[in-house]
């Protein structure tokens, strides 16, 4: 049971509107083909009550009425009439599982709340309306007080009940502690059917899930992207996963090619982002980012694992950075259709470490204009530009102090100017004033990030030059605006 409309709802800051649940609802029972859903919980709001007609009504059109699930309370009838109005069948009644919290919150003995129970269950099959129960607090109910859980189980085991969910409330179970509480109630209770719903405080929740399985329980509550109440829920993609690779016995239906989809719309519709390193369904999850780990998976795969992307219909990455080796730009040029000699790939590995050392994010896109300013070596270099100041100050005209080298020769110079590459290219003029050499003329200068990059890492000047009638053009690439003009135009100074 995928429970993100109603616990996960209780993610701080989170709340769905009623279309946004209407299409979660149909995504995680038509395509992700989970087998019920929980949308919602019993008198919440006129929102909430929207959401659920809407849902009922789509789910009573497509067979799935049977499969849509709400919370509801110990309150004389009035969660059922709610249900009723929402067109709702099946309850999943809140009651308490520990003796802690049935003294002190209900304040009543447990003859009393399962006298109150067993009301709401005799009301809701007059109705029409399945049975299913919670025990808040059972795990901390069975730590502490398993003599009332046993005796509400022996209540249950009489009464119209067709599910029973056990719910790790807080968070506070160990897998061994899980394994052994679920196994001592199956055994004892062979003809009832018991749901696991475990939370994740202690980083446990999948963990515990399988633990829960093998002790025999017969169903799981779980949210996408494990969203729920404090840290969560047992998350659906990394159950799912471990389930059908370390679990073979267990057959689910559950479609792994959907959940990477249905985990982004999720994220979208509460704008609470997924870790990039959040199993099965992060960013950076099928990226590899070592040279060495490229390298191995073009020997004989030796970096795979079962969990391969394309189970959840995605695709392995190879990250571009200071880690970066050959192989893993070549990865990349694989798939842009590019081939570069060991040198060229030496110099464009270099450059990507450099880039990576600034801290700067490399794309696949970034990667032919990265070649391009690297391989563009149709002169040979005998002007440097060796250091410069480039100052900007409110109130101040911008200027530059410019260290230039020219056949070994070198040059300084200082200018202002209208900004700060206008600044540089004034105390250029004045070296090679000085040198009785006219520069070209600068007639169009465009800047942009490379066309396809989604990164900040690479800033693209190209910048157009006239001497004696004729044109021609050089590009700089840097992660800074006005260093990549500097270096276009220290490419303009040795092809002249």
């Amino acid at each position: 049971m995928d429970t993100t409309l109603r616990d996960g709802e209780q993610t701080s800051g989170v709340s769905f509107s009623a279309s946004e649940k209407l299409t979660l609802a149909k995504l995680l029972l038509d395509e992700l083909k989970v087998n019920r859903i929980e949308v919602a919980s019993a008198r919440v709001s006129d929102g909430e009550l929207e959401a659920v007609q809407q849902i009922t009504s789509w789910a009573s059109e497509n067979g799935h009425i049977e499969n849509v699930e709400v919370l509801t309370f110990t309150d004389g009838g009035i969660s059922l009439k709610w249900m009723e109005k929402a067109g709702a069948k099946v309850q999943n009644l809140l009651t308490k599982g520990s003796l802690n919290h049935l003294t002190h919150q209900l304040k009543k003995t447990p003859e009393q709340h399962f006298s109150e129970i067993a009301k709401v269950f005799s009301q809701a099959e007059k109705k029409g309306i399945t049975n299913n129960i919670y025990l808040e607090d059972w795990s901390n109910g069975m730590r502490n007080s398993p003599e009332y859980v046993f005796q509400f189980l022996d209540f249950l085991a009489t009464q119209p009940v067709k599910r029973i969910l056990l719910p790790d409330t807080l968070g506070v179970l160990t897998h061994t502690e899980t394994f052994k509480f679920i196994s001592e109630i199956v055994e004892r209770y062979p003809s009832l059917h018991f749901d696991f719903h475990g939370h994740n405080d202690y980083d446990l929740s999948v963990a515990n899930v399988m633990e829960a399985l093998k002790a025999g329980c017969h169903g799981l509550h779980l949210t996408v992207n494990g969203m729920g109440e404090r840290a969560g829920n047992a998350p659906m993609a990394s159950t799912i996963a471990v389930i059908n690779d370390f679990l073979p016995e267990i057959k689910i239906q559950v479609v792994e090619k959907a959940l990477f989809k249905v985990s982004k719309l999720v994220s979208a519709f509460t704008g609470v982002g997924i870790p990039s390193n959040k199993p099965i369904v992060g960013d950076s999850v099928f990226t590899q980012t070592a040279g060495i780990h490229a390298d191995g998976d073009n020997k004989n795969n030796l970096y795979f694992s079962d969990l391969m992307p394309e189970r959840f219909g995605r695709k392995r990455k190879y990250a571009l950075g200071k880690m970066s080796g050959k192989a893993n730009i070549q990865k990349n040029l694989q798939e842009l259709g590019l081939t570069l000699n060991d040198d060229e790939l030496k110099k464009v590995t270099a450059r990507i470490i450099e880039l990576g050392d600034k801290k700067e994010r490399v794309t696949k896109e970034d990667l032919p204009y990265i070649i391009s300013d690297v391989l563009d070596t149709d002169y040979q270099q005998k002007v440097f530009v060796k250091s410069y100041v480039l100052t900007h100050a409110k109130g101040l005209q911008p200027s530059t102090t410019l260290a230039l080298e020219i056949n070994g020769k070198s040059y300084e110079e200082n200018a202002s100017g209208d900004g700060q590459y206008d600044a540089f290219m004034n105390a250029l003029r004045k070296i090679y004033d000085s040198r009785k050499v006219e520069l070209p003329t600068l007639v169009d200068y465009a800047v942009r990030i490379p066309p396809g990059s989604n990164s900040d890492a690479l800033c693209e000047t190209i910048i157009t030059w006239e001497t004696n009638g004729k044109e021609f053009i050089s590009r700089g690439l840097d992660s800074d605006q006005t260093v990549s003009a500097i270096k276009a135009t220290e490419k303009m100074l040795n092809i002249i």
